[in-house]
């Protein structure tokens, strides 16, 4: 690996930094992000937390962001003025206001801390990040007329609801979350211990155990059998991409009456889950189940550069999803290993894992499927072992099937129901945590964005298999014994079509080498 000079990064960061924040690209870049580690190059030895500094341009001024909170303006004014995670709350204010023009008019949650975890691994971070405005609109490099990755609000914000056995029932609150928060709240749901609660070089992680939502005494009665299987059961429910705003409205006015039944036994917070930077699927269901943020746990985004190796990686592909624990970091432990480090192996799976590619440690593993399959296509190799999405009872619109992405995850998600009513069998038999991601809400929202007539029939569809399965555990007379989880990996906002345009060409024109990936992840290269 040839590692350029500090001062040469450094200066030819900044040469990239005045070019992206020009004038002409402000309805295409949002912001651009770095972190100031104080002459140390990407590739080398990094500096402790305590020696870096976020920092955040735009073409109107420049920020360094404090770890303490502080704003420290630079030049002109800030571009990260609000950090504020309930913003754009009640739900009608993010309606009347949807993707906002300006970051100045936008929040930025938890922007020093989740900037600094991004640019903290040594050979994958980049040395440049690139955020596009939310209505920026590029189908030629991947876009969607539904987007996230950002660090703003809106496409952080991913729906957070508990329920169930050792949860206090209080309804809707005007309160938030962060998303590696989940993994340690799931885990501790399981009957993991607090000192159980680390990584495997014994570092705390960087989520905590949501005990705030918990009926304490319900909770500390939840039987904890170390010689058998039998204890507290946690279900874990992802739902893609799934609006937070969206979801809680429609769950309100009866139209997701599963999502409307796990609030009444329960919780949600009006302010969600805030995904960890970049706000991208892979990134945040990766932190979700480790409890770790992208520069600890090593998946940076859908799409990085690993400078040690000078590979591409596509962790974010049916090709390469039942591949993803090839990139975590020696250091990570996965909920499943946590659970499974507690809990004595039996007839049972101890953890499953439906439909998720960050399933290392689980007894049970969709994507186990797929790696024994011996398939070179990886999750298509099972397509003809889908069931046919237009015999789908969970399809409200068949329409929506011409959208080949929308009719593929349909059927993964009826797969995934019917690996839930295998697993779930019986109390006894039922696996200590389950993890069930859907993904047909992801495509939904891409397809039309938030508030579509797609988008909410996605959740509507995911819905309908939260219904049956729940209509299943009734059947078994055991709901009431289970916890629930339900959540997403990021929010989205909408694209405009008249907000066109791409970054490369100002780029190239400074004759600097560079990879651009994903696009937004910007690597400076050494000379030919």
């Amino acid at each position: 690996m040839s590692i350029l000079p500090a001062a040469q990064v450094s200066s030819r960061r900044e040469s990239i930094i005045a070019a992206l924040t020009s004038p002409d690209l402000a309805p295409i870049v949002d912001l651009v992000v770095w972190v100031d580690d104080g002459g140390a190059s990407l590739g080398g030895n990094r500096l402790s937390d305590a020696g870096r500094v976020a920092m955040a341009a735009s073409h109107v001024g420049r920020v360094r962001l404090h770890q303490d909170g502080r704003h420290e303006v630079l030049v002109g004014s800030d571009p990260i003025a609000r950090e504020d995670p309930m913003a754009f709350l009640p739900y009608d204010r993010e309606c009347v206001t949807p993707s906002p023009l300006s970051s100045r008019d936008n929040s930025y949650p938890y922007a020093a801390a989740r900037i600094l975890s991004l640019f903290a691994d040594p050979t994958r971070s980049p040395d440049v990040a690139v955020l596009h405005t939310p209505r920026h609109f590029f189908p030629e490099q991947g876009g969607h007329v539904g987007e996230h990755g950002s660090l703003d609000v809106i496409q952080s914000r991913a729906p957070f609801l508990l329920s169930g056995k050792g949860v206090a029932a209080r309804g809707i609150v005007d309160e938030h979350v962060r998303l590696v928060d989940v993994g340690p709240t799931l885990a501790a749901l399981a009957g993991v211990p607090d000192g159980d609660l680390r990584d495997a070089a014994g570092d705390t992680l960087d989520g905590s155990v949501l005990t705030e939502y918990f009926d304490a005494m319900a909770f500390n009665a939840m039987a904890f059998d170390g010689e058998a299987l039998a204890g507290p059961k946690v279900i874990g429910i992802l739902w893609d991409g799934a609006h937070c705003g969206d979801l809680l409205h429609m769950a309100e006015s009866g139209e997701l009456p599963g999502v409307a039944r796990l609030i009444d036994k329960g919780m949600a917070l009006r302010g969600g889950a805030v995904a960890q930077f970049p706000s991208v699927t892979l990134t945040n269901h990766t932190s979700i189940l480790t409890g770790l943020g992208p520069g600890r746990h090593g998946v940076l985004g859908n799409v990085f550069y690993d400078r040690a190796t000078g590979e591409q990686i596509v962790p974010n592909n049916s090709s390469t999803w039942h591949r993803s624990a090839e990139w975590l970091r020696p250091a990570v432990r996965t909920m499943f290993e946590m659970v499974n480090s507690v809990v004595p192996q039996g007839n049972s799976p101890r953890t499953a894992c439906v439909n998720e590619a960050v399933d290392r440690g689980a007894d049970y593993s969709t994507m186990a499927m797929v790696r024994a399959s011996g398939s070179s296509s990886g999750a298509a190799g099972l397509n003809e072992q889908l069931p046919d999405a237009h015999a789908s009872v969970h399809v409200h619109d068949k329409a929506h099937l011409a959208d080949s992405y929308f009719s593929w995850c349909s059927q993964v998600d009826d797969l995934g129901l019917e690996q839930m009513q295998q697993l779930w069998q019986s109390l006894d038999s039922a696996p200590r945590l389950t993890w069930w991601a859907n993904i047909v809400s992801d495509a939904g929202h891409h397809a039309g964005g938030p508030r579509s007539d797609v988008a909410r029939d996605s959740l509507r569809d995911s819905d309908s298999r939260l219904v049956s399965f729940l209509d299943h555990l009734d059947g078994l007379g055991i709901t009431d014994q289970v916890t629930f989880l339900l959540t997403a990996d990021h929010g989205f906002e909408g694209s405009d079509s008249t907000v066109t345009g791409s970054w490369g060409p100002a780029l190239d024109a400074l004759g600097i080498p560079y990879r651009d990936e994903g696009p937004g992840f910007i690597y400076l290269l050494a000379d030919d």
